[in-house]
């Protein structure tokens, strides 16, 4: 009986101890949690960390970075943000894409701040409210492997995936479109062509074989290693593979005569726990050193505001000229919020 007091006694104590000490680490690290910017970030990390790193280095500013995953990128971060709306964690945004953001926006989910970097950025690419700010573009772009290409090459390429001119898409590849950039792709269709043509031509397409992966990654290896002939994903992919001596070349995607160009965004979360060191973050990502050092990366980012000419890459400057004849995203809010309703009964199990 007294062998089991002791012991009672004993585990009392040695689960006391334990609460004292899981406290003390929680209490010790808190500062250090609360002292870093939280940034969600649906730019690829591998990008995106030099960038990151470089504002710690210069500022003194600490970071606790999330990344998104690549088969649902940008959505994943967009829906998280707005589950944790009433209780933000999450200070910047830094998304891949625009209309994401803007839906957040009119969510109340993003807070107004007009960064001075952001007058350098044209109109077109900034939310009039100051609720967020595009820098960094992709293109979407037909890639295409030359030597297992069955369609006819060159800048209508294209064209045989929209008008059904060819009857087999069972070497053609496109990303599940219920993310990213092939959502954006989709909702550019919804919205140009409307939602019924649109259901039809995926069904169409569907029916014909078009392989749909994980991902616009998984386009560009697909064709890269010849298992695919061609697919739709965005300029960044298609210079992976280039850089890496694949056999493949890209035009861009264009539709009645406009690209569809896809900036990066940043914004500053509502109810952000380190608004100003967040805003200093924004201004940061806005900056013509930015979007230059995004252009010299693997990625080839496409400047939007102005930067030093002579210093972009050659293939970084050819693509400009896209930027200020494509698509405008802005008011698209409403067109991706019935496409991806629609996307989502579609891919529903």
């Amino acid at each position: 009986m007294t062998r089991g007091r002791s012991a009672f006694i004993r585990d009392r104590t040695l689960v006391a101890l334990g609460i004292v000490a899981i406290a003390f680490v929680t209490l010790w690290r808190l500062p250090t949690l609360r002292s870093s910017v939280v940034v969600y970030c649906a730019h690829d990390a591998v990008f995106a960390e030099e960038i990151l790193r470089t504002f710690e280095e210069r500022t003194g500013v600490k970071l606790a970075v999330k990344f998104d995953t690549e088969a649902t990128k940008s959505l994943g971060l967009v829906e998280l943000l707005l589950a944790e709306k009433d209780a933000p964690r999450c200070d910047v945004f830094w998304n891949n894409e625009l209309l994401g953001t803007a839906d957040l926006a009119e969510r109340g989910v993003l807070a107004p701040y007009r960064s001075p970097n952001a007058e350098r950025i044209p109109a077109q690419w900034r939310d009039p409210d100051a609720r967020w700010t595009g820098f960094g573009a992709r293109l979407r772009v037909n890639i295409i492997n030359p030597e297992r290409d069955r369609l006819a090459p060159g800048p209508n390429a294209a064209t045989k995936i929209f008008t059904g001119d060819d009857s087999d898409l069972s070497r053609t590849a496109i990303a599940k479109p219920l993310y990213g950039t092939t959502l954006t792709h989709y909702t550019v269709l919804w919205h140009m062509w409307g939602g019924e043509k649109l259901r039809d031509w995926h069904r169409d397409t569907r029916a014909r074989g078009l392989r749909e992966v994980n991902g616009n990654g998984a386009v560009k290896d697909i064709v890269a290693q010849g298992i695919c002939d061609y697919g739709l994903t965005d300029t960044d992919d298609y210079f992976a593979a280039k850089d890496r001596g694949a056999p493949v070349f890209m035009t861009p995607v264009q539709i009645d005569g406009r690209a569809i160009c896809i900036p990066n965004t940043v914004a500053l979360v509502r109810g952000a726990a380190h608004e100003s060191a967040a805003r200093q973050l924004i201004d940061f990502l806005l900056s013509a050193d930015t979007e230059l050092a995004l252009a010299k990366s693997k990625s080839r980012q496409i400047p939007l505001g102005p930067v030093d000419e002579f210093r972009l890459p050659a293939e970084v400057r050819e693509l400009r000229e896209f930027t200020a004849r494509s698509v405008p995203l802005a008011g698209l809010v409403k067109a991706r919020a019935e496409c991806l309703a629609w996307l989502k009964s579609e891919y529903a199990e």
